[in-house]
């Protein structure tokens, strides 16, 4: 993370010829906000008097807080590297406070560096990596999205048969520009799925990065004339695209989940942070897996975590143990997928895994074999995540641990905002219903 300070960023905007500076944050599900400012109002930006009207945000408190105030986090500041080399643009990530000077409860960066400082004072630092996963689509002749594609490759296939190659590779070099440290990018196994991989970072930086990554590629695949979506599943009969990820404590710039005497190479807190993931995970995935559309991922045969199981070996279950091993090892939870709020997501995540340190919890012994392989018995025998949306909204209602983490106020809002999501998709005549019963009925 970059320790800006106000007069660098002054000079930096004077001497780049930049003109206008974005000042973003991220609403309640996770979208991307922001007002701009010209380079002579920054002193006023930088002096955290911006204002915005809260009410008209969705998800934020839409009786207490129309006047909220956005306060940049300096070391955010960022030139977009794709817009004109005169009248520049930048962006700093911001979080958001009440008119009075009181921090925004609601925020989810707020509630993500909550969770952080917990765990500070616990002495432990969060390390994430994410795997972001995307698909690249056509657009029609207006420019709007489809799901559309020529191509038919398949995982780490190359062009000529991947054809968005050229436009992952600018969307890397991009990335690069604005400070990222790319450490892989491929096909991934649907048509028209791709993968780019960042170097693992402290937490906080990791859901900024989520968020830079989203509007960087976005931006890119329309120079292209591409569409980029993270919707977790755009097509039937594909895999969907997942946000795995890859967690780890450290307590003074080591690794605590390492333990080289341990046959997976785990210590006791890393099987405690485990043990809390699989405590939590079922009223977490309301936040994980937040769309209607997610849990059309989550379904038998398309590499998509359908139960609460782990493996030290294979990566068909819920949570994986990577095989590296020593100040490497870390834990990976494979359910969340790309629509997710990174902040909130985290937020879940570290709050779980320290949970189940607090209360030594042990989870049960790893699965060897692929979930697929299972036995109808065993299977039957393991907890099953969350079918639909409204499963998910149940779970997430019967656990006090989540509304905790994320505060009363956020969780009365998140719930009734996906309930009358829930109720639309009820609603809903769709057109494979039409296909089913239209003619024979």
């Amino acid at each position: 993370m970059v320790n800006n300070t106000r007069e660098h960023i002054l000079r930096l905007v004077e001497e780049e010829d930049v003109e206008f500076i974005r000042l973003q944050f991220t609403d309640m599900f996770g979208v991307l906000k922001n007002i701009a400012v010209t380079s002579r109002n920054l002193e006023k930006a930088l002096d955290n008097r911006c204002m915005i009207e809260g009410g008209s945000i969705e998800g934020f408190d839409r009786n207490g807080a129309d006047d909220l105030c956005l306060h940049p986090d300096l070391s955010t500041f960022c030139i977009l590297p794709w817009r004109p080399q005169q009248g520049k643009v930048a962006r700093i990530l911001c979080d958001v406070y009440r008119a009075d000077g009181s921090i925004y409860e609601e925020s989810s960066r707020y509630i993500f560096r909550k969770v952080l400082a917990q765990a500070q004072d616990m002495g432990y630092a969060f390390q994430v990596g994410p795997e972001c996963e995307f698909f690249l689509f056509h657009t029609d002749e207006a420019g709007g999205p489809t799901t559309l594609s020529h191509e038919k490759a398949g995982y780490l296939d190359i062009g000529p048969v991947d054809l968005g190659e050229n436009a992952r590779r600018d969307m890397v070099l991009t990335l690069e520009d604005m400070g990222f440290f790319i450490e892989s990018s491929h096909h991934e196994v649907a048509p028209a799925q791709h993968e780019i991989d960042f170097r693992f970072a402290e937490g906080l930086q990791t859901a900024d990065d989520v968020m830079t990554f989203k509007m960087a590629v976005r931006t890119i695949a329309r120079r292209h004339g591409l569409h980029a979506t993270f919707m977790p599943k755009p097509k039937s009969g594909e895999n969907g695209s997942g946000m795995h990820m890859h967690m780890s404590l450290s307590r003074e710039g080591r690794n605590i989940f390492a333990d080289e005497k341990d046959e997976n190479g785990l210590s006791l807190e890393a099987y405690s942070f485990i043990g809390g993931l699989l405590e939590h995970i079922r009223a977490m995935t309301l936040v994980t897996n937040p769309l209607v559309n997610s849990y059309k991922r989550l379904q038998p045969g398309y590499e998509a975590p359908t139960a609460v199981s782990w493996s030290a070996k294979n990566g068909t279950h819920l949570i994986r143990i990577p095989a590296v091993r020593g100040s490497a090892a870390r834990v990976e939870l494979r359910s969340p997928d790309a629509s997710a709020n990174p902040y909130l997501t985290l937020a879940l995540c570290l709050a779980a895994g320290l949970d189940g340190i607090r209360r030594k919890l042990l989870p049960p012994a790893p699965i060897s074999a692929k979930y697929e392989e299972l036995s109808e018995k065993d299977k039957e025998c393991l907890t099953k995540l969350p079918r639909t949306l409204g499963e998910a909204i149940e779970a997430f209602e019967g656990d006090d641990f989540v509304r905790e983490v994320l505060g009363e106020n956020f969780c009365r809002t998140y719930v009734q905002l996906k309930k009358d999501e829930w109720a639309r998709y009820l609603s809903r005549v769709s057109q494979w219903e039409l296909e089913e019963y239209l003619y024979c009925i």
